[in-house]
């Protein structure tokens, strides 16, 4: 039946032809979505416009007004009908029974029907006082009648909301905020409600709203698309069931999936998680544009009259090579290339998580746009800046969805693709695959100071149940995985496995414990085996409990805890017995010993600056390209003395000099040359801009070796310099004794969150306390540091135990004071 027969048996045959001709329309298969909706208002519209001739007779000075979802022309099968019956206010009585002719037919035929009779002063004093009607007026249209009256009305009112919108705008985001809080986040939930809940209908809604203020106005590609998809669901739900309800229920996903022609319900979950990410990340967008506006329009009347009526040059704080937070956002510097700097997106976005600021969407644009691929591996920068960002915290999740939303993720992991969006139907579980995946890191971030190597267990957390998107059981499809995305990442071979081994065996821990006899010692011995190290144990221990508590709460408990501590106990049992003496520095190279003979010589300090580099991995047949850079190597040799570690780490520190990695020992002359040599062995990075001259370093180090360079006040008059960032809550500092580490020496362990000046810190408390270091060792770890470091008391000898519980103690009352 074609539109136009349709219409006529509306005018042939009045409401009840108008029944039959609705009924006929919504029972056609060949018209569904953004076609059927429009033919559905364009049906109604015929149909009421017909009862409102019929009514009207001479009556002038009244129209009927279409408002919300049906005055924007998307009806659904069982939507309600917004109507306004506006008047000039001439005859009120007239006006009450044209009313009556109108709605008695709408309740006969059992619609559901929002109804009001105004005039256009009435109408705008009932929009100032309520937001959701100033909202539905926004949409308004005409169907019959005075169309001039009509015209007026709209006019006015989207006069007054942006007039107001400064006003408006806030007491809209908090009802949207209010409403989230409500009823949850719709890209998670397993029953979903499709207009309600954060990123549905309501939201998109909101967002015609604020660009209709020409204040700010919404990231709009992907975003009409996301609302016809919601629409199009909804659609099916109102026919799959009859009812006018936007509750995605359990028991109606596969029929509603059918009504679509989609394969099954977690399909069609997957489409509305997708549909609901682009509408909450357009709105996360959206409102702090509107924030920065209105804090703007605050700002410059004050800030003109101090410029003398100049325009205001934003302030640009450095973060990262490339990067600068500007506004409360992180963009990008005006000298950043992403064309030849692939290491961008992730340099960008760990320094965004730290800082606690978000991602301009501009940026992320530009990057997504005109960034190169990363080569295979990955530059040791790009996998730090990986781990950094995973270290961060809760401000990760934002991040990360803003390079989710324009497609860097999964050019980064392809792999990730299968987990996007991918619904969990586990009561247990409150995430999709994906976002439980990064809650994990988040949750993993927490426990960096109880591991060796954080490293590995963020980026563990990371994949943990990458192997969902595929077929079987997915520990043991993940572990394939995650084996060629570590790979990849650039980790070594230890570490692949060490990590196939973590995605592998997640949830033996707690299966183990929950589920097998502790005392039988074959249970021990079995996980022993499968996890093969005391290291990977205290990795498989930390990322159990992550994992468990980022599942949901139902999934943890302190009695699950105790379980999974004692079997780990258990376990460490089995593998102890390894005696982790001090590393073996092995004999030093040709320019160590230059360099060290020439300190001794000199009676001063002596470097050379080094860059390194790793040759890209390329393709077959693909031309030859430059080295990628891993850093500079920092070699310094000093007459040994006192305080050189706290001096070095200083200068550097001064210096904007970020240690990856560091080495600290005494190094053994050759035979016929006096002295005592201290080697520091260094892998350095500008934090941003060139690298200092080796001269200005050295200069600067023996005015710090000699007192005259107070290193501690410049660092504090730099960090007074910057703004305070809200920043990433990191982790509290942990000092440790290794038991039983060394024969020859105490080690004191510390893991903290990687700072200017961290190590400068330690140093000069370590010396403080009156140790000697025999040796050092140092890694950073994206934001993490892992530090051992072998001291003795003053004859040579290991600390006491007292003695070295007193030292640990007063250095981790340092780092956390």
């Amino acid at each position: 039946m074609t539109s136009t027969d349709v219409h006529k048996d509306v005018e042939d045959s009045g409401p009840s032809g108008y029944a039959a001709a609705r009924l006929r329309l919504l029972q056609e298969g060949a018209r569904s979505g953004p076609p059927r909706r429009s033919a559905l208002s364009d049906l109604t519209d015929d149909w009421l416009s017909g009862l409102f001739t019929a009514g009207a007779e001479a009556l002038r000075g009244v129209s009927l007004i279409a408002v919300g979802g049906y005055g924007r022309g998307e009806l659904s099968p069982r939507s309600d009908l917004d109507l306004v019956l506006l008047h000039d206010g001439s005859d009120s009585g007239a006006v009450a029974a044209l009313a009556d002719r109108i709605w008695y037919p709408v309740w006969d035929l059992g619609l559901a029907l929002d109804h009001s009779v105004r005039t256009p002063a009435e109408a705008r004093k009932t929009a100032a006082e309520d937001l959701k009607v100033q909202l539905g007026l926004l949409d308004a249209r005409h169907i019959a009648g005075d169309l001039g009256l009509t015209a007026g009305l709209r006019t006015a009112v989207l006069a007054d909301w942006r007039n107001q919108a400064p006003k408006r705008l806030p007491e809209l985001q908090e009802l949207c905020a209010e409403r989230a809080e409500r009823q949850g986040e719709l890209q998670y939930l397993l029953e979903p409600d499709l207009k309600e809940a954060r990123g549905g209908l309501r939201d998109a809604t909101a967002l015609r709203a604020v660009a209709a203020s020409w204040l700010a106005d919404a990231p709009r590609e992907g975003l009409d698309d996301a609302r016809r998809r919601l629409l199009d669901v909804r659609d099916a739900l109102h026919l799959t069931t009859g009812r006018a309800t936007d509750r995605l229920a359990l028991q109606e996903q596969d029929q509603v999936a059918a009504e679509l022609g989609l394969l099954d319900a977690d399909t069609l979950l997957r489409q509305v998680y997708e549909a609901a990410r682009v509408i909450s990340y357009a709105s996360d967008v959206t409102w702090r544009e509107v924030g920065r506006v209105l804090r703007s329009r605050a700002v410059r009347p004050r800030l003109r009259a101090m410029l003398g009526g100049g325009k205001p040059v934003a302030e640009r704080s450095p973060l990262a090579e490339g990067v600068v937070e500007q506004d409360g956002e992180v963009v990008l510097a005006r000298a950043a290339r992403p064309d030849r700097d692939p290491v961008l997106p992730l340099r960008a976005a760990a320094a965004a998580a730290q800082a606690g600021l978000p991602l301009s969407l501009h940026a992320v644009r530009r990057m997504a746009t005109g960034v190169r691929p990363l080569p295979t591996p990955w530059p040791a920068e790009a996998r730090e800046q990986l781990v950094t960002l995973l270290g961060s915290g809760q401000p990760t999740i934002d991040v990360w969805e803003a390079l989710e939303a324009e497609g860097l993720i999964t050019r980064m992991l392809p792999d990730w693709e299968r987990v996007r969006c991918r619904p969990q139907r586990n009561a247990v579980h409150i995430w999709t695959v994906d976002r439980h995946l990064i809650e994990t890191a988040v949750r993993a971030s927490e426990f960096t100071r109880r591991v060796h190597r954080p490293d590995l267990l963020l980026v563990a957390a990371l994949l943990h149940d990458i192997g969902k998107g595929w077929p079987g059981d997915h520990s043991v499809a993940g572990e394939i995985i995650a084996k060629d995305v570590a790979a990849r990442i650039g980790f070594d071979r230890d570490d692949v496995a060490v990590l196939a081994t973590l995605v592998r065996h997640h949830l033996l821990l707690v299966d183990t414990a929950t589920r097998r006899d502790l005392e039988d010692p074959a249970t021990v011995r079995s996980v022993a085996e499968a996890v093969g190290s005391q290291g990977t144990l205290e990795l498989l221990h930390a990322l159990t409990e992550a994992d468990a508590l980022a599942t949901g709460p139902a999934a943890w408990s302190s009695w699950r805890g105790s379980l999974v501590a004692d079997l780990v106990k258990r376990v460490a049992a089995v593998l102890a017995g390894d005696d982790l003496d001090e590393p073996e520095a092995g004999a030093p190279t040709a320019e160590q010993e230059r360099l060290a003979i020439e300190a001794v010589a000199t009676g001063s300090p002596v470097l050379s600056l080094r860059a390194q580099t790793e040759p890209p991995a390329l393709a077959e047949g693909q031309p030859a390209a430059d080295p990628e850079p891993l850093g500079v190597e920092l070699l310094i040799a000093v007459p040994d003395q006192p305080r050189v570690l706290p001096a070095v780490a200083g200068v550097l520190a001064v210096h904007r000099l970020t240690v990856r990695t560091a080495e600290l020992r005494a190094l053994d002359l050759p035979d016929g040359v006096e002295g005592s040599v201290l080697l520091l062995n260094w892998r350095v990075a500008a934090q941003y801009g060139s690298l200092p001259q080796a001269a200005r370093l050295r200069a600067d180090l023996v005015r710090a070796l000699d007192g005259s360079l107070d290193v501690a006040g410049r660092l504090a008059e730099r960090d007074a310099a910057y703004p305070r960032r809200r920043g990433v809550i990191a982790p509290a500092a942990r000092v440790t004794v290794a038991p039983a580490a060394s024969r020859h020496a105490t080690v004191i362990e510390v893991r903290a969150q990687d700072a200017p000046g961290l190590l400068f810190r330690i140093g000069r408390a370590l010396e403080d306390a009156g140790v000697r270091m025999r040796s050092a060792h140092v890694s950073t770890l994206g934001a993490n540091a892992v530090d051992a470091f072998y001291v003795t008391d003053g004859k040579g000898a290991p600390l006491g135990a007292g003695e070295a519980a007193s030292v640990a103690r007063k250095l981790e009352e340092t780092l956390r004071g």
